[in-house]
């Protein structure tokens, strides 16, 4: 469980499914995402994130509010799918459900996200992509810290040719000199 002054970023359980399924099944959410997903999509996705958790320790957590212990949206690292051909390649991602957008509740769970890719899970290197036109992330990455690294953009293997979210652009983070234990 990571804690940051408004959040509590933890592994999703079972009783977080409901919740999960609301937020997957916003179109503003899944206009990013490829689509929203159905309640058997979301299940399957909490399968694969618990999964993760599991297997290597860390992943894609749940976001709650402090304040009302709501669950918020969801953020964290994870190893990239292997459909995407980026072995050993992690990532971080978020996505919030809409009526918490522009408080800043995504730049606060990736920092502690990243933060936690560096600083516990010592890892060398995290990404982020996202969609071409997905400038809100994009700001986000820059906020935490992220650069642009254009010589990693894509097109999204899952999305069909000819769709405008198929255009991605990737952007990195490294380990900051000077950290404690470095």
């Amino acid at each position: 469980m990571i804690e940051t002054d408004r959040l509590v970023l933890r592994p999703a359980v079972d009783a977080d499914r409901d919740a999960i399924a609301d937020l997957n099944a916003r179109p503003e959410v899944g206009a990013w995402l490829g689509g929203v997903r159905s309640r058997a999509e979301s299940d399957a996705f909490v399968d694969r994130v618990m999964a993760h958790e599991a297997q290597n320790g860390f992943g894609f957590w749940v976001v709650e509010r402090k304040a009302d212990v709501r669950l918020v949206g969801m953020t964290g690292v994870w190893w990239v799918p292997p459909a995407m051909n980026m072995p050993d390649t992690t990532e971080i991602g978020w996505r919030f459900l809409p009526e918490v957008w522009g408080q800043g509740y995504a730049t606060e769970a990736a920092t502690a996200a990243l933060a936690y890719g560096f600083d516990v899970l010592r890892l060398p290197e995290i990404i982020a992509f996202t969609a071409r036109s997905n400038l809100a992330s994009q700001a986000v990455m820059r906020r935490i810290g992220m650069t642009p690294a254009p010589a990693r953009d894509f097109l999204h293997p899952r999305l069909a040719e000819g769709d405008p979210l198929r255009p991605h652009v990737t952007f990195e983070a490294h380990p900051q000199a000077g950290r404690d234990g470095d």
